[in-house]
């Protein structure tokens, strides 16, 4: 059967889908074109407001990644940062899930309303809790380490994950933790066999999202940390790299890419199961 015009089967149709998703993916990866191109740049191509931007007008070169490597101790943020990150990728998790889950699976309107105000606390700003939570780390003996962070960034990813895995375990029939709770399973055991396999879009989800907050989380980690061997990615590159009005672009450049591309990757491969976490609850 020839394709109608008009229709999504046409090749005019087809033209335009392919001209739109085209359009869009070259909007998306223009940030990482421009990250690449500029670690590469000459200083003098970069500051000459008469060369064309997006080619390389003088020869590449390495001087901006070597400097980032050997000017700052850019190793050892992003161990700062994967280590933080690891760790509070693992508390949220300890914490969300059960805590997700118990909501879910309380009667009537209790579990909404709890999850509800429980959600509300991740909306309140990081510049209204830093104070209080300084005093808090002092008192813990915690100043200027990186525990400091591990202690306060679950703060707000356990609110917003535990009411974001509430909505996805809320889509789980009850039933077929029963069905394996008839079977000899008791009731945690159910949980892990039967309900956690069926919930790794959420997983995954909760993952990311922690692990993204803290590679990009600049407040709690400016004001817990001085010593700059102890700094993340996000405080320890506008630190060394941004002094006075002078900014090393090519070097800020090559610490961005660098940082978000291993996020950009984990995301494409898992966008599907990303997307269903998020929005999972919000038709029934």
């Amino acid at each position: 059967m020839s394709a109608k015009r008009g229709t999504v089967t046409s090749p005019a149709w087809r033209v335009v889908h392919f001209g739109a998703i085209s359009a869009f993916v070259l909007f998306a990866a223009f940030p990482f074109f421009w990250m690449v191109i500029s670690a590469f740049k000459q200083t003098l191509d970069l500051m000459n407001p008469n060369n064309n931007p997006f080619v390389f007008n003088l020869p590449p070169t390495m001087v901006q990644v070597k400097m980032l490597f050997e000017g700052t101790e850019y190793t050892k943020w992003l161990w700062n940062t994967a280590w933080v990150g690891i760790l509070v990728v693992i508390i949220t998790l300890l914490l969300a899930v059960p805590l997700g889950y118990g909501l879910a699976r309380l009667s009537g309107k209790t579990g909404e309303r709890l999850g509800i105000m429980i959600f509300l606390t991740y909306l309140v700003p990081p510049t209204i809790l830093f104070i209080p939570l300084s005093r808090v780390i002092s008192y813990l003996g915690l100043t200027d380490s990186l525990w400091s962070l591990v202690v306060v960034y679950p703060s707000f990813t356990v609110p917003f994950c535990a009411w974001l895995l509430m909505g996805f375990f809320k889509v789980i029939p009850p039933d077929i933790e029963e069905a394996a709770m008839i079977d000899g399973l008791s009731r945690f055991g159910a949980f892990v066999r039967v309900v956690l396999p069926v919930s790794i879009a959420g997983l995954l989800t909760t993952i990311i999202f922690s692990f993204t907050l803290v590679t990009q989380e600049f407040v709690y980690a400016l004001t817990f940390i001085s010593s700059s061997s102890k700094f993340t990615v996000s405080v320890g590159v506008p630190t060394f790299l941004v002094r006075g009005d002078v900014y090393f672009w090519g070097s800020m450049m090559a610490a961005c890419f660098i940082a978000s591309f291993p996020i950009a990757v984990l995301y494409n491969f898992f966008v599907d199961r990303f997307i269903a976490g998020f929005t999972v609850g919000a038709v029934k």
